[in-house]
């Protein structure tokens, strides 16, 4: 950090994830005297090159972009939860879904086959998610995965035919339904049951002399997580004031997709999160059989929220 008032925290263009409320209601300014400095990446495995080079103290980023960058010794741990899963796949609408397909996600993705699937950037929750489904249905040499450095650039891919299909956040498939007309062919629970789609990333220098500070923020990013859950139309409306980009409508269909918010980091959510380090592996994105004690530090959320977790309320 540069200074003990200033907090350099890096975030997704995610409309879920309470950097939004945050932002909007000013609580770390207000609340804990900082200055908060906010600065928005394409996407997690920026955030963590961004960690890497001490340039933000924090970060919103899904945990797998977060477990590539410890295998390569960038001091990150994860302190929080946020949200579980945020994975979601679109496609056109004369495609069958899951739920016409009785559940079997193979014959979803075969309905791809010849062509490519838009995605978040190499490394994110949402690449792996997919690359390890295509691989395990052996389809990874009929159906492509073609990632793009900003999610936003994806529904035009859809729109132009670069794309067939897509994963990606609830936000995108708002965005694409919008823009394109697509719609949900397989729903955020089927992808990756409990998929930690972010938690709240701090440097390890930040943690050790900092403690406190890490902490409050956690406070307040579960009053944010609250807030969604409890007063989705208020939060709705400050998000969307804020971003001026979409509509209050637009948040909370966001926020029905997947209404999974929370701060804790409950056993399912960290079994989960552990589950992708051997696919990390298979896939050549990792060499190390990272241990939990690597990934996570609970010692903070749970000093104030070792009960009920919400995610599932």
């Amino acid at each position: 950090m540069e200074n003990n008032k200033t907090l350099r925290i890096g975030h997704l263009s995610t409309f879920y994830h309470t950097s939004f409320i945050l932002m909007g209601t000013r609580w770390l300014e207000e609340k804990l005297g900082l200055t908060a400095e906010w600065n928005m990446f394409g996407g997690g495995p920026a955030i963590v090159e961004a960690l890497s080079k001490g340039d933000v103290d924090i970060g919103y980023i899904g945990l797998p972009p977060v477990m590539i960058g410890i295998d390569r010794g960038v001091p990150i741990i994860c302190v929080g939860g946020g949200h579980v899963e945020g994975t979601v796949m679109i496609g056109p609408p004369q495609s069958k879904t899951f739920d016409e397909l009785c559940g079997n996600i193979a014959s979803v993705l075969e309905q791809f086959k010849g062509g490519n699937i838009g995605c978040p950037p190499s490394g994110s929750i949402h690449d792996v998610i997919i690359r390890d489904l295509l691989a395990s249905h052996g389809l990874s040499d009929s159906i492509g995965v073609r990632n793009y450095p900003w999610a936003d650039f994806i529904p035009d891919a859809l729109a132009d035919g670069e794309v067939v299909a897509a994963v990606g956040t609830p936000p995108l498939s708002v965005a694409a339904g919008r823009a394109c007309n697509v719609k949900i062919v397989v729903p955020p629970s089927a992808l990756w049951p409990w998929n930690p789609s972010y938690g709240i990333i701090v440097s390890r220098e930040l943690l050790k002399g900092q403690a406190g500070l890490v902490e409050n923020f956690l406070r307040l990013h579960e009053d944010a997580s609250n807030l969604i859950k409890d007063e989705p139309g208020r939060a709705a409306r400050l998000v969307a004031e804020m971003v001026e980009v979409v509509d209050e409508d637009f948040i909370r269909e966001v926020y029905q997709i997947s209404p999974r918010y929370c701060a804790a980091l409950p056993r399912e959510y960290i079994e989960s999160a552990m589950a992708f380090v051997p696919v990390l592996r298979k896939l050549g994105y990792i060499e190390r059989e990272l241990e939990e004690a690597d990934i996570f530090d609970t010692s903070l959320i749970e000093a104030f929220h070792a009960g009920e977790k919400h995610y599932f309320l």
